[in-house]
């Protein structure tokens, strides 16, 4: 049987150009922190959790950063701020905190993502993203981005990284 859904997307990314850009921003990360000891990279819950948990591995390959992961957890889909809560307790006060997502559109997701950073005081937040589509209404924007790209708002950007058989970027 097939699922309409995957009939009706175009990969932009394959999973070895994903995976490339995902090596490209973990190096960018390190070159913007080489003089920290250690950074968090908290993940949004899904891809932007999968994304860190990649970039956590590149980062352990190419730099001496002692790097802890977490995920944040949180419901997206409702219309007012929900709780945002970790999967572990983590020390982030005077931390770097890199806030990961698969994909920034209006930027509503990442600015919830970083309220619980704003209530202590931190060294330093930064905000990565696989593909970043421009279509911004919230004053957030991303220090590291994959890969941008235009899209119409009726578009749907999918990242796929937690099924290995699938893994890219998709538009739908």
């Amino acid at each position: 049987m097939t699922d309409n859904s995957t009939t009706s997307r175009r990969q932009i990314l394959s999973s070895h150009q994903t995976s490339q850009k995902i090596r490209r921003i973990a190096f960018e990360i390190y070159e913007e922190n080489f003089e920290e000891t250690g950074i968090i990279l908290a993940g949004i819950a899904g891809e932007g959790y999968e994304f860190a948990k990649r970039l956590a591995n590149e980062l352990n390959d190419i730099s001496p950063l002692d790097v802890q992961l977490i995920e944040l957890l949180f419901d997206k889909n409702i219309h007012h701020q929900s709780p945002i809560l970790f999967n572990q307790e983590t020390q982030v006060e005077n931390q770097v905190v890199v806030v990961t997502d698969d994909v920034l559109n209006t930027g509503r997701t990442l600015a919830f993502a970083l309220e619980p950073f704003l209530k202590v005081r931190m060294k330093k937040v930064q905000v990565a993203v696989v593909v970043d589509r421009s279509h911004h209404l919230f004053p957030v924007h991303a220090d590291y981005v994959g890969y941008s790209l235009s899209t119409t708002i009726s578009e749907h950007v999918e990242v796929i990284l937690s099924r290995e058989e699938e893994e890219g970027v998709y538009l739908k």
